[in-house]
């Protein structure tokens, strides 16, 4: 369909219409979207240690080489979904609404699912292990936690947060190319192609250099005993039959 994009728009807070300055906005949700996100989601997806058996030691700093894809994938994540909302709710006000274009439908959608990552990761429960403030490591019964359980709530919000991940940044680059079919801009253009083909080179390379490790199994651990192994990997064999079979050294099977 046809729409004539805004060059002016009229704000209850200015006495003159105000010049509209697409480019910004182009700029800044290209950047948000190729820039930001990819960094927080390659981060988590290749920056998690190799899994041992206890997983990352108690009292790991946040931001230690061990741990740092946490913060960086938090942060920058809730920078970008920030970014998102305040630069599309803005460029609804200068278009005095929704316009009905692929390019309001697919940024509507991005805003919305975007929203709901944040509130989806209010609701993955609590974290449990040995490295928890509240666990004692000497201790099993005091390292229950949704995650450490992986307890359906947890599968709940993991099959959430990483299916709807996926389709937000689809809807994302649906976003950005209708945009800039709308409007041109030949350098925002170039460097959205550009980072696309660097983030698939750095995917196929980080794949085959192995660097994609379990979070589950980065944290917590890679024993059979553990209940989010037993419970993805292991099937429903009976937990004193797997901790005899590992302390024998049996157990052959390949961890995650």
């Amino acid at each position: 369909m046809s729409y004539e994009i805004p060059r002016e728009a009229t704000l209850p807070f200015f006495s003159e219409p105000i010049a509209v300055h697409w480019d910004l906005h182009a700029a800044s949700m290209v950047a948000i979207w190729l820039f930001l996100v990819p960094i927080a989601i390659l981060t988590i997806r290749y920056g998690k240690p190799r899994p041992v058996p206890h997983g990352i030691p108690r009292g790991t700093p946040n931001w230690s080489k061990l741990y740092f894809w946490w913060p960086v994938h938090f942060y920058l994540l809730y920078a970008a979904v920030g970014g998102t909302l305040a630069v599309g709710g803005f460029a609804i006000l200068l278009s005095g609404g929704i316009s009905g274009t692929l390019h309001s439908f697919f940024g509507l959608a991005t805003m919305t699912f975007a929203a709901l990552q944040v509130v989806s990761a209010w609701y993955r429960g609590t974290h449990g292990g040995m490295r928890d403030p509240g666990a004692d490591p000497a201790n099993p019964a005091t390292w229950r936690g949704d995650h450490f359980d992986f307890t359906p709530r947890r599968r709940m919000f993991e099959a959430w947060h990483k299916s709807f991940g996926h389709f937000t940044a689809i809807m994302a680059l649906g976003a950005i190319t209708t945009g800039l079919a709308q409007f041109h801009l030949p350098g925002v253009t170039l460097y959205a192609v550009s980072s696309v083909a660097v983030i698939a080179g750095l995917v196929v390379l980080f794949e085959a250099l192995g660097l994609r490790h379990d979070t589950y199994q980065s944290v917590y651990g890679n024993r059979i005993n553990f209940p989010g192994n037993r419970k993805r990997a292991l099937g429903s064999e009976p937990l004193d039959i797997l901790e005899a079979a590992e302390r024998n050294g049996q157990d052959n099977r390949p961890a995650l």
